[in-house]
């Protein structure tokens, strides 16, 4: 459809512009894609350089635009969204509209870390699986996943198609599904090998996952994670004392 001057009308012509380019955004351009020129858009729709400039602000602030000084405005990467709760990468992503996509790059088994051994509650030198993966959705990178897993309580797991969902694995192979974990969340500069995976600079701030996983009372996975923060975002809902109180 050719672009046509907008009218006055009960809604402002910066709202109708920013409804227009929000169309573009989701449904005919692509992530990374580049937005009209504000002087093209002011020839297009018949507006002035600051309706042009409100609207565009809006889908900035609102997430779908970015500006890169120099080049230009262009069409965000839409953030992946993760309410906080027990779920799979995999399962998140599909449940989101998203095409996950896992690179699995290590698979194997090795003495667990001395942090890893207290967690999953081994003795000293005990052996575990050790799986690194590279975590993807809609082709972009989004974490880096640093697993260890109890051997003795998943055997052959890293014969397995390790560029699935575990979780399932767990589940469905050997019985033994994923119902609760312990987490902490902080804010850290991505090393050197993170940041090379994630496709950002080292120091960059990504959001760090330390992840207890069990299944009833037995531990059986210790995860570390890191998330790009431009691309990853949690969602909690927070209740009042008295609420949370009544709930339980």
């Amino acid at each position: 459809m050719m672009p046509a001057h907008l009218r006055d009308s009960v809604i402002p012509k910066h709202e109708q512009l920013r409804v227009i380019l929000l169309h573009r955004c989701i449904k005919e351009l692509q992530p990374g894609d580049l937005m009209t020129s504000e002087r093209k858009l002011m020839q297009d729709y018949g507006v002035s350089r600051i309706t042009v400039r409100e609207a565009i602000g809006q889908l900035v602030n609102d997430g779908h635009l970015v500006r890169v000084r120099g080049k230009g405005t262009f069409v965000a990467h839409r953030p992946v969204q993760s309410k906080l709760h027990l779920a799979s990468f995999t399962e998140e992503m599909r449940a989101q509209g998203h095409q996950p996509t896992t690179v699995v790059l290590m698979s194997e088994e090795d003495v667990a870390p001395e942090a890893t051994a207290r967690a999953l509650r081994l003795a000293p030198d005990t052996r575990a699986y050790h799986v690194k993966r590279l975590r993807l959705a809609d082709g972009e990178p989004v974490s880096v996943d640093d697993g260890w897993f109890n051997a003795a309580l998943l055997p052959g797991l890293v014969d397995l198609d390790l560029t699935g969902s575990i979780y399932r694995a767990t589940a469905d192979k050997y019985g033994m599904p994923i119902d609760r974990a312990e987490q902490t969340v902080s804010a850290n500069g991505a090393d050197a090998d993170v940041a090379t995976l994630l496709g950002i600079k080292k120091g960059a701030p990504v959001m760090y996952f330390d992840r207890v996983s069990f299944s009833g009372p037995t531990a059986i996975e210790h995860t570390r994670s890191w998330y790009r923060s431009d691309r990853y975002q949690l969602q909690m809902e927070v209740q009042g004392q008295e609420r949370a109180q009544r709930s339980s």
